[in-house]
């Protein structure tokens, strides 16, 4: 089986406060981005073990990532036999709160469940899947999204019309981990999640710019200063929405207007970053 496994940005990220269990209590507004890995995934009787490749090496030497950790968690739940050969095919940046390795483990688990027929529902995916990553049920069915709690609660939300997209990675890369351990040490910003979902559904650029914010955007700028370099420089190219996804370390500016979008390309092309033009989804 052949699967895409698709990209999102995090418009807006809100930190409600802490829960009980350490985690921070979210409220984020999620957009599919038609950037995409594509993972090969193949069973035959012979296999012995389970083996994972990438063309990203850098994945490559993890001991074990997301979708390891998925392939075993399928497996500790409906206790099948057959292993796996499955190569990941790299283009969403790692490390970059792209949610690339989240992206990942859904769809082996999806296409696990087919390969299998383990008749697993997308809500029992989101159950085996949620401890290994939280941005995992939102993978399971990507399309744009309030996002709550520690992302198990899914709100489907309207677009008017997709955004043309540039993504731009410094070359650092930041861990979720590190930057939430630092991230209550930053004041919050000023976010109003409904405005920014009725400026999407309106297609009002500036109501949604007004609205949104990113509770990790200081933090993530205190051990990767270059990502204000890049918002600097989105600012100065006159973008109206701009901003770090996730906890970073990748930036995006978004625009309805396609050249707008292929210059700031070119401009960031003379920069040392991973440069993407790509789309939202609806």
């Amino acid at each position: 089986m052949i699967v895409k496994s698709y990209a999102k940005i995090n418009l807006s990220l809100k930190i409600k406060g802490v829960l009980e269990n350490g985690y921070h209590d979210l409220e984020m507004i999620n957009l599919p981005l038609d950037m995409h890995d594509v993972l090969e995934i193949e069973t035959n009787p012979q296999f012995q073990d389970t083996f994972i490749t990438c063309d990203e090496v850098r994945l490559m030497l993890l001991r074990s990532n997301l979708v390891t950790k998925a392939v075993d968690k399928l497996r500790e739940e409906y206790q099948f036999k057959q292993q796996f050969l499955i190569h990941i095919h790299k283009e969403i940046p790692f490390s970059a709160g792209l949610g690339g390795g989240s992206s990942n483990a859904a769809v082996t688990l999806q296409a696990l469940n087919k390969i299998l027929k383990l008749g697993a529902s997308e809500e029992r995916l989101a159950e085996i899947g949620k401890p290994l990553g939280s941005d995992i049920p939102f993978f399971l069915n990507p399309h744009p999204c309030l996002v709550e709690g520690i992302g198990e609660k899914l709100t489907p939300i309207k677009m008017k019309a997709p955004f043309h997209c540039l993504i731009v990675k410094p070359t650092r890369g930041l861990s979720t981990k590190e930057v939430y351990a630092v991230c209550d040490n930053f004041p919050r910003v000023e976010i109003n999640t409904e405005k920014v979902i009725e400026g999407l559904a309106l297609g009002d650029e500036q109501m949604i710019a007004d609205n949104r914010g990113n509770d990790l955007q200081a933090a993530a700028i205190s051990l990767a200063p270059e990502i204000q370099d890049i918002l600097d420089e989105m600012k100065k190219l006159g973008f109206v929405l701009y901003g770090m996804t996730g906890s970073g370390s990748s930036c995006y500016c978004l625009s309805f207007n396609q050249k707008k979008i292929k210059e700031a390309e070119k401009a960031f092309q003379k920069w040392d970053c991973d440069v993407i033009p790509c789309k939202t989804m609806l």
